[in-house]
């Protein structure tokens, strides 16, 4: 007696395609969740380094006896201004001014309009005002 002809190991071209339709379709569902997420994690990242160079712009203040101005911006927190006295920096961490989460440099000014400085970020879209993540992230707020 003969043994049955076994079919070779594997899959058939629908049970792939079946595979692949699934994983279309979880891809279209999920991955528009998952992009949300990510947008929203920059404009937290803005916030959250706002706030740290809020934190070193304050302790330069206390060091040097005011904050840097606008020309000097944020540069003096790494780097000696020529008329900074008791500057004892750098006052951030990696000794180099972070741009903000969209590859852009903060803008800073001081005086600013709402107090002792204005620190911001425009968001996404580079453009005052927006909802999103093209929303402004400042500092008096």
């Amino acid at each position: 007696m003969t043994p049955p002809l076994r079919r070779p190991g594997g899959f058939t071209l629908i049970e792939l395609l079946v595979v692949l339709a699934i994983l279309a379709l979880l891809a279209g569902l999920v991955g528009p969740q998952v992009m949300k997420f990510l947008s929203g994690s920059k404009t937290k990242t803005a916030r959250l380094q706002v706030e740290d160079l809020g934190s070193a712009l304050d302790m330069y203040r206390l060091e040097v006896g005011r904050y840097p101005s606008t020309e000097e911006g944020l540069k003096a927190l790494v780097e000696k201004p020529a008329n900074a006295a008791n500057w004892n920096g750098p006052y951030l961490k990696k000794k180099k001014v972070p741009q903000d989460p969209w590859g852009r440099p903060y803008h800073y000014a001081s005086p600013g309009q709402h107090g002792d400085y204005d620190l911001y970020s425009l968001g996404a879209d580079n453009a005052e005002g927006g909802d999103g993540e093209n929303q402004d992230v400042v500092s008096w707020e």
